[in-house]
């Protein structure tokens, strides 16, 4: 699966606590050859890891193993190097697996425990700013989710909506002398007051930026009889057919997709700099941790490809030797970005991604503080 699937449904369904042990392996992998090659072989040994760690652990018994073993065999299996992202999440139960791919790096890791580990999936999905839009028509309105490399169309609450057909009204037509504009006709209306209910039921479920496309009465429309576009980045004044395949959706959203980037960017500037002015900055890794433990975060901002392997010690993070891997007592930590990242989610804080070397003054990493 990839990111954008991640829903808040999908993640508290994976966060919940699970029979011991529930596996998860993470591991990087490289998108083109040669490079790929090798990924085969390190799942391959990952696999065999984990089958050791199965069978030296006192709390799995013989048979529990076996069938998790299995199902890890069988999941390893269905990996396709040729959709390869830059990193690979296995979760694996006794009776099923998940297989997520990423465009993040993740270390490699082989975590037993009655959970599983979700921070990778987390951080991957803050860094590729997920959206949605809706492309909507007189008789069809089709609700998309994606991110900046891929866009899929969302089968959910209904969507894809058709309006119904009616069927012509000789009578009415003689009366009033001439078919109602499209746009002005009551069952239109009717048709994108259902379309604005439904949308507003996703985006209270899993908020995400939303994007609109369509002719422009057909926005029009939307933006009088109802509510959902309110919260809109971006327009696109196009004409939206039923069948329009998803690389041209993302190509023609492109432009306002960056628009919407470039905005971004500039607000959490704006808020940053509010911050240091109100001494309600912090900057490094170790200040920003502090923060995020503390609950006193509003906002955290990471470099795109910000990656840090470091020590525990008294409740600071102190940094590492390049190469150190992580301690089997947690002392060592080599996702500690991502730990981060799910901590500061979950403590109702914005993370945003920004381009490297934008906080380099800062230690790649940098907060604005709620106190």
């Amino acid at each position: 699966m990839d990111t954008d699937a991640l829903t808040a449904d999908v993640l508290r369904e994976l966060r919940a606590t699970r029979p011991y042990p529930a596996l998860s392996l993470t591991m990087p992998t490289h998108r083109k050859a040669p490079d790929n090659a090798q990924d085969p072989v390190r799942l391959r040994n990952l696999v065999a890891e984990a089958g050791h760690r199965l069978d030296a652990d006192p709390e799995v018994s013989r048979e529990v193993a076996a069938a998790l073993r299995a199902q890890l065999e069988r999941a390893a299996e269905e990996v396709d190097p040729r959709g390869a992202l830059d990193s690979l999440v296995l979760l694996v139960t006794t009776d099923d697996y998940r297989i997520w791919r990423l465009p993040r790096t993740a270390p490699e890791r082989v975590v037993l425990s009655d959970t599983f580990l979700t921070r990778n999936l987390v951080a991957a999905k803050a860094q590729t700013r997920p959206f949605r839009a809706l492309t909507v028509a007189a008789d069809h309105a089709t609700l998309w989710i994606g991110t900046g490399d891929g866009i899929r169309p969302e089968k959910t609450d209904g969507f894809p909506l058709t309006a119904p057909k009616e069927p012509p009204n000789p009578q009415r037509e003689e009366r009033i002398g001439d078919t109602p504009s499209t746009f002005t006709d009551e069952e239109t209306r009717n048709f994108f007051r259902e379309v604005d209910e439904k949308l507003r039921a996703v985006l209270a479920d899993d908020p995400r930026p939303l994007y609109l496309m369509g002719l422009a009465p057909a926005l029009a429309l939307l933006d009088e009889v109802g509510e959902s576009s309110r919260s809109v980045i971006g327009r696109v004044a196009k004409g939206a057919p039923a069948d329009l395949p998803p690389a041209e959706v993302l190509r023609e959203l492109r432009p306002a997709l960056e628009e919407g980037a470039h905005q971004a960017a500039a607000e959490v500037e704006t808020r940053l700099d509010n911050a240091r002015s109100a001494h309600t900055f912090a900057g490094g890794l170790d200040e920003v941790w502090a923060a995020v433990r503390e609950g006193r975060a509003g906002l955290v901002a990471v470099e795109e490809h910000f990656q840090a392997t470091v020590r525990v010690a008294d409740e600071h993070l102190e940094p590492v030797p390049e190469g150190t891997e992580q301690s089997a007592d947690g002392t060592v930590r080599e996702d500690i970005v991502d730990e981060l990242v799910e901590a500061a989610l979950d403590s109702g804080a914005d993370v945003v991604f920004v381009e490297d070397d934008s906080l380099a003054e800062h230690g790649r990493i940098a907060a604005a503080l709620r106190y």
